[in-house]
């Protein structure tokens, strides 16, 4: 588990482990009561400065010495079925992986729609087996949205991994400035670029308010289609020199 002041939202996390897992958490450099937090639930805690996601994510999985890893944020939570599926499951030589279903609150409700419901993520792996790579939203090269993947077969596991990530707008707001300024880092644009993009954003707005169910979703999907619909634009503006604020 990476974390970096998350006082807020580890507790629910750590309370919805099975019991007696082992927990590693690295942490960069919280000011807040984050590594108290954790080492009051009995986990590792390394601390360790800042680099980027995926190099973060290759230096904890370095640390783990169980034969399988779970990859939890500190802003995710397990639901009792996932709970008892992980103390229940007995992996098959030939599995190397789970894919776990996610939903995502926004404001303190499910928002169901724009895939917020139904991500299918790589998040239990045999430790020796995975690999992490970047997967930016924008395009580019920046080390934001990793995935995980595995060389031998992978299944789903049972029950439900609850994202609880933005409790009102302006945490939303303060993600959004923050990973479209990396995102940024890893895009080379110019005018013509920046020009395509922005005539895109429309058509993005139109196909995830209608064909992504944002308009069905009330004023929260309406909300995130808007804002999801500008995210490629407001990165190449960044990584333009003009920086949105």
């Amino acid at each position: 588990m990476l974390t970096r002041d998350e006082e807020r939202a580890l507790p629910a996390a750590l309370a919805s482990l099975p019991a007696g897992t082992g927990i590693l958490v690295l942490d960069a450099r919280s000011s807040d009561r984050t590594r108290e937090i954790a080492r009051g639930a009995g986990a590792t805690v390394v601390e360790r400065d800042w680099t980027d996601f995926v190099e973060a994510r290759r230096f904890a999985l370095s640390l783990v010495r169980t034969p399988w890893t779970f990859m939890l944020d500190a802003d995710e939570r397990f639901d009792e079925r996932m709970r008892a599926a992980l103390q229940e499951l007995e992996p098959p030589a030939r599995v190397d992986g789970y894919c776990v279903r996610r939903v995502t609150l926004f404001c303190g409700a499910q928002l169901r729609a724009l895939g917020w419901d139904e991500e299918r993520l790589l998040r239990l792996f045999r430790t020796a087996r995975a690999t992490v790579r970047a997967h930016p939203a924008a395009g580019g090269t920046a080390a934001v949205h990793e995935r995980w993947s595995v060389a031998g077969e992978v299944e789903d596991l049972e029950g439900t991994l609850v994202h609880d990530s933005y409790p009102d707008r302006a945490s939303y707001r303060r993600k959004f400035a923050r990973y479209t300024s990396l995102e940024a880092q890893g895009l080379r644009t110019n005018p013509l670029r920046l020009a395509l993009v922005a005539l895109e954003a429309p058509a993005r707005l139109v196909w995830m308010l209608l064909a992504r169910g944002g308009l069905r979703a009330g004023w929260r999907g309406t909300y995130l289609s808007f804002w999801s619909a500008l995210y490629p634009l407001v990165a190449h503006a960044k990584a333009f020199g003009r920086p949105w604020r």
